[in-house]
């Protein structure tokens, strides 16, 4: 295969990368040791350093300033942990195994506990920091704090989003090859796409063409939703079900696709037939609002700026009230992750950053809908990963 043609992806020396920023900064804020948990509704932290991600079960790393990490698997996942990591030190933790507590190709066994304490014997740990905020199990912290009786225990989190938030060229062509399989599934879908379909048929023609492309799989943590209609598309978020969809109404698409755990995301709203005049007032308003950002967004600007510029445009159609949240977030190992860009705070958004555009107008008397695009942010612009939105709607609506 030529350097023309090979697949993007991650190498081994961009991980070393990663664990060294990571131990500067440990130790600038003088923390001893780090304790990073992972599961499959938020499996970017131990992804990030290592290339782990857990099946049916969760994951974890252990990194201390002084000494190698250590990745923690639980059973299931053993071989699978060996196969991907990039960390050459992989061990089994009942701990973050199956649910279940199951037995399986069980070999040599931790428990946090015993490796905690020898840690304590070994290295002198005074500041320990977690990351896994909103998951991070009391299981492991509970051994944690019995291990460590005396060390001060911090939030670690934001941490590792600032190591997370600018990209290299290596993620950005990941991102990048995700978004292009996007645009592919949605182009093909709507070339077949007609009444009487289901949301679940909608759900499984887009997935089988990302997977058919080379995605790993959907966005993390959710599958392409395509709530449709007056009362489904109220749902913000939702499960697809057999429910058919018709002429005239508000269909939505939208997914996500993973390439190398790399997220991208595309949302589109679709009618089939005639288009009502409210749906389309609605929906050229709110691509107003994404061009309008487009229009403002480079290396620099802050995330108040870029949200007043879209939400300006929703004003002056009368759909602000319908926009319920900030039209920018940050996207990358999930499909939406920290920092959350609101649109009161002046965070300067820099270049390698990349970004969804999310025009959300919920609560319209017909339904409800999303445009969502990903992009990459320049010194000078943005580079527009995924790029369906710009030709369809042009050519449905206007």
């Amino acid at each position: 295969m030529s350097p023309q043609t090979r697949l993007p992806g991650i190498p081994d020396t961009e991980f070393a990368q990663r664990l060294a920023a990571l131990k500067r900064k440990m130790k600038a804020q003088s923390l001893d040791l780090l304790v990073v948990y992972s599961n499959m509704l938020d499996p970017g932290h131990v992804r990030y350093l290592s290339d782990v991600c857990g099946i049916n079960e969760s994951c974890a790393m252990v990194i201390p300033l002084k000494g190698a990490p250590v990745v923690c698997s639980g059973q299931a996942c053993q071989v699978w942990a060996r196969h991907k990591s990039r960390v050459k030190d992989v061990r089994i933790f009942p701990e973050v195994g199956e649910v279940a507590g199951t037995e399986y190709l069980v070999g040599s066994q931790f428990s946090f506990d015993a490796f905690f304490r020898e840690l304590a014997k070994k290295l002198r740990i005074r500041k320990i920091g977690t990351v896994g905020t909103l998951i991070f199990p009391q299981i492991i912290y509970a051994q944690l704090q019995a291990a460590f009786p005396k060390a001060t225990f911090v939030n670690a989190e934001p941490l590792m989003f600032e190591l997370r938030f600018v990209k290299s060229r290596n993620e950005i062509a990941c991102i990048r090859k995700a978004a292009g399989l996007l645009d592919e599934a949605f182009a093909g879908t709507l070339s077949k796409l007609k009444p009487g379909w289901t949301e679940l048929e909608i759900e499984a023609e887009i997935t089988a063409s990302l997977l058919r492309g080379g995605a790993e799989g959907t966005a993390a943590a959710w599958a392409p939703m395509i709530p449709s209609g007056p009362k489904h598309s109220q749902l913000c978020m939702n499960r697809n079900t057999l429910r058919q969809v018709k002429k005239g109404e508000i269909i939505c698409l939208q997914a996500g696709a993973m390439y190398e755990g790399y997220n991208a995301a595309l949302c589109t709203p679709v009618v089939l037939g005639r288009i009502p005049a409210g749906i389309r007032d609605a929906v050229l308003c709110a691509n107003e609002a994404v061009e309008a950002i487009l229009s403002v967004l480079k290396a620099g600007v802050t995330s108040r700026e870029a949200n007043a510029a879209g939400k300006a445009v929703l004003a002056r159609g009368g759909f602000e009230k319908y926009s319920p949240y900030a039209m920018v977030h940050n996207v990358g190992l999930l499909e939406c992750e920290s920092p959350w860009m609101a649109a009161d705070k002046d965070y300067a958004i820099p270049a390698g950053a990349t970004v969804c555009l999310d025009a959300f107008l919920f609560g319209l008397p017909w339904g409800s809908f999303r445009i969502e695009e990903t992009l990459a942010i320049t010194a000078r612009g943005v580079d527009r990963l995924t790029r369906f939105n710009k030709t369809f709607i042009a050519e449905r609506y206007i």
